[in-house]
């Protein structure tokens, strides 16, 4: 074996070459500069060499059987070389400049994902070895280690394709991708909702009970899951965990239903929004055309009476929805509605239509804005009569309610949808980070701005409720029923009375907007990528522009959307929310810690947090994601379905059918985790159904095919110490 031969086996990178007769051009091309550089070695089969970490550059293995199997995908850097880690003593593992991975893949040789590398083909001339080997200008680390790899995997004719991973291109723009998830409809719309629902205060104690068992814990666990693997909900659970594969198609499942109806919120947004504009508010007096002689204008000292409603309920009611008398009567389809969802579909696909590079610029925006906004509300709501009244309904429990479990598992609900855990919006996101991305500063940013905008926001949304009530001469808990509508309800008519009131309602409907498509284009986002994790090929093949994608996502959800604004439309609203939003979440949330927790490992997910982040999670995550936050999940589960109610909407009871379409809405998530662990186990390789078992729980986020790999385990801890808290 020549020197260049042994110089390779000692410290060249791994490389996949499938020509033979180019070992001895390149080595006559090495003399010729005159360079002691590491030469690539050939296999005779041209099969792939591979080693497995920065650290173990020493230690090639032949793994020719896997070499069909790993693509030339381009992830990000796992680990860095700790210093003298090499046998020749040297920080780099190399000697006299040899090329590093980074910056092979960086001159269009090959790709890396920081522990292996791809060359693709192998230097013909002097110049292109001497660029191999002492590269002119390394990339940014920071923003092309990742693109680069992708942009050279596609061809001259393709450059108009979207890389399959971008990075965010700050750390600001993840946070406020985040945060402004988190502080949208889940806030400004459900929480006082769910709220006014469960009781005022009597919600608040679970919440927070919730949000510290188990909102916090799995927030940090789906960040770290989705940094590890960059892939979306589907791709990682996937490689996480076979076998519960269906846990990342039902939060794919839930987003899409979920994007249905949240644009009908927008939609309504943008109705109020243009409606603003007029000289008067059309929801402040009786003297309109769909008022009907129920309508009652509020006075100070003054009974509503029975049967009666305000302005806001008809303005709402008559006039935005056209309600029917139940959902067995569609009646038709509300045009001005129609004419609002689109608007809100073309307003979300061109913010996603250049994935997190187009939408990350217009959370600028969406995300700061609404928070100013928000203060000024508060500050006008505190000072109207009444406010107070309204104010000790939200935070005075009655300790009564706390015994049943609607309370608990509305609050479970809110967590959920707010924070964004088990619908894929956070493993979406942190798919995005850089690898060596601090997300523990993530989490505890995003969870207590979450929870500050909640308390305000109820504390702006009780103290006007407190003011109609003390108009309307009631309690706080009769001013209105518990419908979706209540936002609608309660501000245009705590804003009639302000002076300027369009202005603002202007501002107001401008700031629910914002915030409602913060939500939706998270939601829309983990449709989009678990689409792109999961057809990667056919999406390049058929689409072919990552726009069109987007366009059908949206057309589709679209479509779907449509039912929801004819004349019944509310009543189907309300029964997906019920079923799709509420019912199914803690059922997925269990199967998702249990597929993480305890079959991956809680010391296994420990060592990649360590690896990522340069420190294990501490003892309140680790018990946490074991025990208690299984626990309190499973038990909300059983709560949920020993108590079960059907909806309802306001005293309309839903008749037998529709309750039939709820359950067959909820079962589409449902199903989805034990209808893919079947199909998993069936087509796992092994004898018998212990075997077959046991290879559909084992982990893939390793394509290499080397036993033990260091993308899976480290060698000094043992690969089976999957649930050691200690």
């Amino acid at each position: 074996m020549s020197k260049a031969e042994d110089s390779a086996e000692a410290a060249a990178p791994s490389v996949a070459i499938h020509v033979d007769h180019y070992n001895n051009e390149v080595e006559e091309n090495s003399k010729l500069l005159g360079l002691n550089a590491p030469t690539p070695t050939i296999t005779p089969s041209g099969q792939m060499r591979k080693v497995k970490s920065f650290t173990d550059t020493h230690r090639i293995h032949d793994v020719g059987a896997a070499s069909s199997a790993a693509s030339a995908r381009c992830l990000r850097p796992y680990d860095k070389p700790e210093a003298n880690a090499y046998p020749d003593g040297s920080e780099s593992g190399t000697n006299y400049g040899a090329p590093s991975m980074r910056s092979l893949a960086s001159i269009g040789m090959g790709c890396t994902d920081g522990r292996k590398m791809v060359i693709r083909r192998v230097p013909t001339s002097p110049t292109e070895l001497f660029h191999l080997v002492r590269p002119p200008t390394p990339p940014d680390e920071d923003t092309a280690s990742h693109e680069s790899c992708e942009e050279e995997e596609e061809d001259a004719e393709d450059h108009h394709l979207k890389p399959r991973r971008p990075f965010w291109a700050n750390k600001i723009q993840f946070v406020l991708a985040c945060v402004g998830y988190s502080v949208g409809l889940g806030n400004v719309w459900r929480f006082p909702y769910l709220c006014y629902k469960s009781g005022g205060g009597a919600f608040l104690i679970p919440y927070f009970i919730i949000l510290l068992v188990c909102g916090i814990p799995m927030l940090f666990m789906e960040l770290a899951v989705g940094q590890y693997t960059a892939h979306g909900p589907i791709g990682a659970l996937s490689q996480i965990c076979p076998l519960f594969k269906g846990a990342g198609v039902a939060s794919v499942v839930i987003s899409f239903f979920m994007s249905t109806y949240y644009a009908v919120i927008i939609a309504w947004a943008i109705y109020y929004f243009f409606t603003s504009f007029k000289s008067e508010m059309p929801w402040a007096s009786c003297s309109n055309r769909w008022n009907t002689p129920q309508c009652w204008v509020p006075h100070h000292n003054l009974t509503k009476p029975n049967g009666s409603q305000t302005p806001t309920e008809q303005f709402f009611e008559k006039k935005v929805l056209s309600m029917s008398d139940g959902i067995e009567y569609p009646g038709s389809m509300r045009w001005e509605l129609a004419a609002c969802l689109v608007c809100a579909w073309v307003l979300v696909y061109f913010a996603l239509w250049k994935s997190i590079k187009s939408s990350a610029k217009v959370r600028y925006i969406t995300t700061t804005l609404p928070f100013l906004l928000i203060i000024v509300f508060l500050g006008r709501s505190l000072t109207l009569e009444g406010a107070n009244m309204g104010l000790r309904f939200f935070f005075k429990p009655e300790w009564e309610l706390l015994k049943q479990s609607r309370p608990w598992v509305n609050a479970a609900s809110q967590i959920f949808n707010s924070i964004g855990i088990a619908f894929g919006s956070m493993i979406m996101f942190a798919s995005y980070n850089r690898f060596d991305n601090n997300f523990l500063h993530d989490t505890v940013a995003v969870s207590l701005i979450n929870a500050v905008t909640s308390l305000i926001v109820g504390i702006f949304t009780f103290a006007t409720i407190g003011n109609i009530a003390f108009e309307q001469n009631t309690n706080v808990k009769d001013v209105i029923a518990d419908s979706p509508g209540l936002l609608f309800v309660v501000y245009p008519q705590a804003i009639a009375k302000m002076p300027a009131s369009q202005l603002w309602a202007v501002l107001f409907f401008f700031m629910f907007l914002c915030l409602g498509l913060n939500s939706q284009f998270a939601i829309v986002e983990v449709v989009v990528t678990s689409i792109q994790d999961g057809f990667p090929d056919m999406i390049r093949k058929r689409l072919v522009y990552h726009e069109l994608l987007v366009l059908c996502v949206c057309v589709v959800s679209l479509f779907f959307g449509l039912p929801h604004i004819l004349q019944s439309g509310i009543y189907l609203f309300q029964l997906m929310d019920y079923y799709a939003a509420s019912l199914s979440i803690t059922y997925l949330a269990f199967f998702e810690v249990v597929a993480i927790a305890w079959l991956y490992g809680v010391g296994r997910l420990s060592r990649n947090i360590k690896r990522m982040t340069g420190r294990r999670p501490s003892f309140y995550f680790r018990f946490c994601w074991l025990v208690a936050t299984p626990a309190l999940l499973l038990a909300l589960w059983v709560a949920s379905l020993v108590d079960y109610t059907p909806p309802s909407y306001r005293q309309y009871e839903y008749p037998a059918w529709a309750q039939v379409l709820g359950w067959t809405i909820a079962s589409f998530s449902l199903l989805c985790i034990p209808v893919y662990a079947v199909v998993v186990v069936m087509r796992s390789p092994g004898k018998n159904l212990g075997e077959k078992l046991r290879n559909s729980i084992r982990p893939t986020l390793c394509e290499c095919g080397i036993d033990s790999c260091d993308i899976c385990y480290s060698e000094s801890e043992p690969p089976d110490d999957k649930t050691n808290i200690n």
